[in-house]
């Protein structure tokens, strides 16, 4: 069933996901969430829109049945961890491969792929700032690599400067070659000064302009490196030991403090952020997650 020109969106998820049936149907069960949940804010009274999301749920429910005994379905937090390490293997194998000056369509399409499962992530709750950045670079990596390609030139290796570069948003048809033209000519200095050469990016990326929903070259081959298969170790984070709010140490709840279910719910994700951040060595990131949720437990307040 094609996907309804209002929910155009969410194709290259549904893209990701049937890409993914076989290989890893984990993945492909939380790319189709993502792909309904957004769906559903997109248009959901449109009759052709709310068919194929009615289609979408269905499939969904069928996964969720075939794959019950799999605790990346049945618990969020493995889910969370399972979709989110693959994201950072993909993201890994492509910035190996750009670092050594390896071009070519697979390390294009997994870039691609890599920003698209960053948001994924998004079904489990807000997204850490390392990802987002991830997400950012991932998408722009693929935009410009494929553009220097397609126009005969040599892509700079590695994280570039590339500050007021900008890039065409839109489409063809399906299966066409999207327009990603540059609208600035690229900075060469880079933006990652003192930045180990064999270390992943994990600067702020926040000066280069990527529009929302940037789609990967559509000729580039599905099949890409399984990333199980690459010996690369997650994101490093630097060693500093993060500040904790002295404020909290040794708290109990203040006076009459009444907590409702809401307050519950986010405490849980802040200690389930803190966990994921945990998985990855990232330290500051879970404390400052671990004081959300005593802040919020001791004073009702965030």
């Amino acid at each position: 069933m094609a996907v309804p020109q209002q929910l155009k969106a969410i194709q290259h998820h549904l893209r990701t996901a049937q890409e993914h049936d076989k290989r890893d149907p984990v993945i492909a069960y939380y790319c189709r969430l993502h792909a309904m949940q957004t769906g559903m804010k997109l248009d959901s009274k449109t009759p052709e829109c709310r068919k194929f999301l009615v289609k979408l749920m269905d499939q969904l429910e069928m996964m969720k049945k075939e794959l019950n005994d799999n605790e990346s379905i049945s618990q969020e937090v493995v889910g969370n961890a399972h979709v989110e390490n693959y994201a950072l293997k993909m993201f890994l194998y492509a910035d190996t491969e750009d670092r050594a000056g390896h071009f070519h369509k697979n390390m294009i399409k997994s870039f691609y792929t890599a920003s698209l499962l960053f948001d994924v992530l998004s079904v489990f709750g807000e997204l850490s700032e390392e990802n987002i950045q991830h997400r950012k670079y991932a998408k722009w990596k693929a935009a410009y690599i494929h553009n220097c390609l397609k126009n005969g030139e040599t892509p700079q290796a590695g994280p570039i400067g590339m500050e007021g570069e900008a890039y065409d948003d839109e489409f063809g048809a399906e299966g066409g070659e999207p327009s990603l033209a540059p609208q600035g000519p690229p900075q060469s200095q880079p933006s990652f000064h003192g930045h180990p050469t064999n270390q992943p990016p994990t600067s702020n990326f926040s000066n280069i302009p990527i529009p929302p929903g940037s789609h990967a070259p559509a000729n580039t081959p599905a099949e890409i490196p399984p990333p199980e298969a690459q010996p690369i170790k997650p994101v490093p984070v630097p060693r500093s030991m993060p500040m904790v709010d002295p404020s909290l140490l040794n708290n109990t709840q203040e006076g009459d403090v009444r907590l409702t279910p809401e307050d519950y719910t986010r405490a849980q994700k802040y200690c389930k952020y803190a966990g994921s951040a945990l998985q990855y060595e990232d330290v500051t990131t879970a404390v400052q997650n671990l004081q959300k949720a005593l802040k919020l437990l001791t004073t009702g307040k965030e």
